[in-house]
């Protein structure tokens, strides 16, 4: 009867066994995220995007919905399932910092540093209680993945996973949504100057009778990727590159594993890496959906779909910068930029396709 029922529900789309199969998975990939760290387990990400996608390249069957690509196969089952879903373990390995932060799980924190609830390259080992809130964060962002691609909402249902994520462990654990200051939400200039915000949790030196916090006052996500300038150049150039891979290898996500892998060097340290999968994605996926289609090499539609690319490219690093400075430069936690790019890019190409400017809109999800 409850199996029967659950498999009548759209949103759900698949029995009893297999949906219990996926809870208690994306609880393991959420507890794993959080032991890892959200960013190393985001690398891993990549990795395993790269691999599956080199796998059906070769065997000449890129698969183009969504619904199939998150079923089977390296891509699916892995980098974009309960193991290395950013929905469950990048939204699980952040949720479980924010609240390590809380309970004794994190470092004490330097001068000049970012509230430790940032840190998604930290490790958070093995300790019980934390993993069990990376595992219940995991289990909650595939929930939103399977009712946003059940309901087929038009965006990333993945994205919107990590975004609804970073919101909900916001409220769940008690820390501002977007955060205060005295300045606009959308000015770094406090970073520039090195300006402190007034204390209000300890961790304070005194200036001239006024608690200061060791926190500056402004946290932009990237010290080195947040001019509007760098932002849009970088994106123009990503996004070039990622429609170029989608118009040769018919991948949409190859492009975003590229750029996702290659934050294991900014994970170890290497500096000014930029951070570019929130822009190789709706590259990619702009180029494929412009004509409906990958578009052939050696013609004037390939040339198009390749500037669309570069123009979606910078649109998603234009969109990520514009959140960062609303929902993660004034807060405490990690809200990420990209996936929330992402979401907007996505529900752009969607719109596009739905009113007809569009041949179609690639894996993204139309009603």
């Amino acid at each position: 009867m409850v199996e029967t029922l659950i498999l009548q529900l759209p949103i759900i789309d698949m029995g009893v066994p297999d949906f219990l199969l996926l809870i208690i998975a994306a609880f393991a990939g959420g507890a794993f995220g959080a032991a890892l760290g959200a960013l190393p387990a985001f690398c891993f990400t990549g990795f395993m995007v790269i691999a599956g996608q080199a796998v059906a390249i070769l065997r000449g069957n890129i698969i183009g919905e969504l619904g199939e690509l998150t079923a089977t196969g390296v891509t699916g089952a892995v980098a974009f399932g309960p193991v290395f879903g950013p929905h469950v373990s990048f939204a699980g390995g952040a949720a479980a910092a924010a609240y390590a932060a809380k309970h004794d799980g994190m470092y004490e924190p330097d001068e000049g540093d970012y509230h430790p609830a940032k840190d998604i390259a930290y490790a958070l080992g093995t300790r019980p209680d934390i993993l069990a809130v990376g595992g219940l964060f995991g289990i909650f962002g595939m929930l939103v993945r399977q009712v946003s691609g059940g309901l087929q909402l038009p965006w990333d249902p993945i994205a919107m996973g990590v975004v609804l994520s970073a919101v909900a462990h916001r409220i769940v654990f008690g820390y501002p949504l977007i955060g205060s200051g005295d300045r606009g939400l959308l000015d770094m200039s406090p970073f520039e100057s090195g300006e402190k915000r007034v204390a209000t949790d300890g961790g304070t030196t005194t200036d001239g009778g006024t608690a200061k916090s060791y926190r500056l006052a402004v946290e932009p996500w990237l010290p080195h990727q947040y001019k509007w300038a760098n932002v849009a150049m970088i994106g123009i150039v990503t996004g070039l590159l990622g429609g170029w891979i989608a118009i040769q290898t018919g991948s949409a996500f190859l492009g975003f594993g590229i750029s996702a892998a290659s934050l294991t060097f900014l994970n170890l340290g290497v500096e000014k890496i930029p951070v570019t999968h929130h822009m190789t994605l709706p590259a990619s996926t702009a180029a494929l959906a412009v004509f409906g289609g990958s578009p052939e090499t050696g013609t004037m539609a390939a040339v198009i779909a390749l500037v669309v690319a570069g123009l979606f490219g910078m649109y998603g690093a234009l969109a990520g910068e514009v959140i960062q400075r609303v929902f993660y430069a004034h807060s405490d936690t990690h809200f990420d930029p990209p996936a929330a790019a992402i979401v907007v890019a996505t529900l752009t190409i969607a719109i596009l396709a739905i009113a007809g400017v569009f041949g179609g809109s690639a894996w993204v999800p139309t009603p």
